[in-house]
């Protein structure tokens, strides 16, 4: 299945031909639609907890009984802590 057809293109990496931190999410979520676990994690290794983070996005609106800010932020703590830490090991070492 070719998925690449169906991607948006980075604005950051078309307009400035720099890679923004989220670059390499789609294809690392086509790469787990296959069951290629590895090789999402190698294209994007935020992937998964960006896919958690999205749940509790998601649970954050859908059960509005329930308080989940302290897990939202600790997801998006760790989620950019992930992000800066791949882009830094795939672009400068």
């Amino acid at each position: 299945m070719n998925l690449e057809k169906y991607m948006f293109p980075c604005i950051s990496k078309t307009l400035f031909g720099i890679e923004c931190l989220g670059c390499g999410f789609q294809r690392a979520f086509a790469f787990l639609l296959e069951g290629n676990f590895e090789a999402a994690f190698d294209m994007y290794p935020a992937i998964y907890t960006s896919l958690i983070l999205l749940f509790f996005i998601g649970l954050h609106f859908v059960d509005s009984k329930r308080n989940y800010k302290k897990t939202l932020t600790v997801f998006i703590t760790l989620n950019g802590i992930i992000m800066i830490g791949g882009y830094y090991y795939k672009h400068f070492l």
